[in-house]
C-alpha cells in the first residue's frame, strides 16, 4: 500500500501562492487621490481582452474605488517575453505614468538563454522601480512546468524571478499554482482552465485573476476604511529611488531607444505610421531583397523589434564591418503572414564604444518564408557599463 504522504501530487502543497514583500502603499495613496494608472506587461496569457485576467482585476480596482478613475495601460504583447519588455517599457509603461505594473514572463521566457532572461529580467524590474512604478510578479502556466511542480520542484523560470524578487522586495503571485490546485480540489475542470495547455479558458482566466485580488484584498490594510486616505504620506522620493546594486553588471536596465528617423537607407524604404503592436507608432519598412539601412551607436549592444510572419524577408547584418552573419527567425504556423512581434539580438557584450551596424533585406529562400516584407519597429541600444 503506498502510503499517501509520498504521493507526488501533495508536494506542490508546499509552495506559497502569494509572496508579500513590501506594501503597496503608493497604490492606495493614488487610490484615495481618485486616480490610479496600472501597468500589464507579459505575453497572450496577459493581453487585453475579456478572458485574460487583467480584466477582473481592473474591473476589482474600478468596483472596490468608485471615486477613483482607474487608468489600465495593458502593454502585454502575445509570443514576447522580457527582453521584448525592456525595449518597450519606457514608452509603453512609464512615459503612461503607471503607479504599479504586474509582470507576467515566467512562461514566455521558458525558450529564452537563462543568462539572457536573467539580465533582461532585472533590467525590466529595474527601469519600473527607478520610474517610480510599484511592481508585481505575476506567474502563470505552461504544460511543462506539469512535472517539476508535481514533484515539488519549482520551476527554475519561476525561482530566478523569485530571486529577483527577494533582492527588490517585491510581491509575487503564482496564479499558475493557484489554479492548479483548484483543478486538484475538484473546484475546475482541467479544461476550463487551459484546453490547449497554455491559454486559459474564461474560467482559468477567473482563477488567475482570482489569486492576485485575493492578493490585493489582503494587501489593502482595510477595504473602505480611512486608513489610507488622500493626506496618507507618498513613499519620498529618495527612498522610491535607493535601488540596490544590480545582480548582474550586463543587465538592460540602462537601454535607450534610437529614432527609426536617424537610420541611412538605399534602396526603397518607407517610414510609415501603423496603429497596432508598435506604441511608438511607426515602422520601417522594405519589401525590396538587397535594400539596406546602415545607423552608427555607442554602446555595448543592440537589439533590434520587428514584425514579422511568414511573408516577412530575412536580413543580412553586420557589426563594424566584420562577416556577414544570417537571421533565421522561427516562424509557427499560429503566427500567421505576419504580426508576430519580437526582438533579434544582435549582442549584449560587445567591445563598449561607437559601433557601425549595417542590415540587407534578404528574402530568406525557406519553404516558410512566403514574402519580402520587413517591417523595424524599435531600435534598442545598451550603453556601456
Amino acid at each position: 500500500m503506498i502510503s499517501r504522504t509520498a504521493l507526488p501530487s501533495q508536494a506542490i502543497d508546499s509552495f506559497s501562492v502569494v509572496k508579500t514583500r513590501r506594501p503597496l502603499k503608493d497604490t492606495w495613496r493614488h487610490l484615495a487621490q481618485g486616480r490610479l494608472t496600472i501597468g500589464f506587461l507579459g505575453g497572450s496569457i496577459t493581453e487585453e481582452n475579456d478572458i485574460n485576467w487583467p480584466a477582473p482585476v481592473t474591473r476589482w480596482f474600478a468596483t472596490n474605488f468608485p471615486n477613483s478613475l482607474i487608468v489600465s495601460e495593458n502593454a502585454a504583447m502575445g509570443a514576447t517575453g522580457s527582453d521584448s519588455a525592456c525595449i518597450r517599457v519606457q514608452t509603453e509603461i512609464i512615459d503612461k505614468g503607471c503607479n504599479v505594473t504586474f509582470v507576467e514572463f515566467a512562461v514566455n521566457d521558458w525558450d529564452t538563454a537563462i543568462e539572457r532572461r536573467k539580465r533582461t529580467r532585472e533590467g525590466l524590474i529595474r527601469m519600473l522601480v527607478a520610474a517610480g512604478s510599484e511592481v508585481v510578479l505575476v506567474y502563470t502556466y505552461r504544460q511543462e512546468m506539469y512535472a517539476e511542480m508535481m514533484a515539488g520542484k519549482m520551476p527554475e523560470t519561476i525561482a530566478e524571478f523569485e530571486e529577483l524578487a527577494e533582492y527588490y522586495g517585491i510581491s509575487s503571485v503564482w496564479v499558475g499554482l493557484h489554479a492548479l490546485n483548484e483543478v486538484r480540489a475538484g473546484k475546475m475542470k482541467w479544461g476550463e482552465w487551459l484546453p490547449d495547455g497554455l491559454h486559459p479558458a474564461h474560467r482559468g482566466g477567473w482563477s488567475y485573476a482570482e489569486a492576485v485580488i485575493g492578493y490585493l484584498e489582503n494587501e489593502l490594510p482595510a477595504l473602505g476604511s480611512d486608513s489610507i486616505s488622500e493626506s496618507s504620506p507618498a513613499v519620498k522620493e529618495d527612498e522610491r529611488r535607493a535601488i540596490p546594486s544590480p545582480l548582474s553588471p550586463f543587465h538592460w536596465g540602462n537601454i535607450t531607444l534610437l529614432p527609426l528617423d536617424s537610420v541611412d537607407t538605399e534602396g526603397p524604404w518607407v517610414l510609415r505610421r501603423v496603429h497596432n503592436r508598435y506604441h511608438t507608432g511607426q515602422v520601417l519598412e522594405s519589401h525590396s531583397p538587397g535594400a539596406r539601412i546602415r545607423f552608427s551607436f555607442t554602446g555595448r549592444g543592440l537589439a533590434l523589434v520587428f514584425e514579422y510572419g511568414k511573408r516577412s524577408a530575412e536580413f543580412a547584418w553586420r557589426v563594424d564591418g566584420g562577416d556577414w552573419s544570417y537571421s533565421l527567425r522561427n516562424r509557427p504556423d499560429w503566427g500567421g503572414d505576419c504580426g508576430m512581434v519580437g526582438p533579434f539580438v544582435v549582442s549584449d557584450e560587445l567591445p563598449p564604444g561607437l559601433h557601425i551596424f549595417e542590415l540587407e533585406l534578404i528574402h530568406g529562400n525557406r519553404s516558410d518564408c512566403t514574402g519580402t516584407e520587413l517591417r523595424l519597429g524599435l531600435i534598442g541600444v545598451l550603453p556601456a557599463l
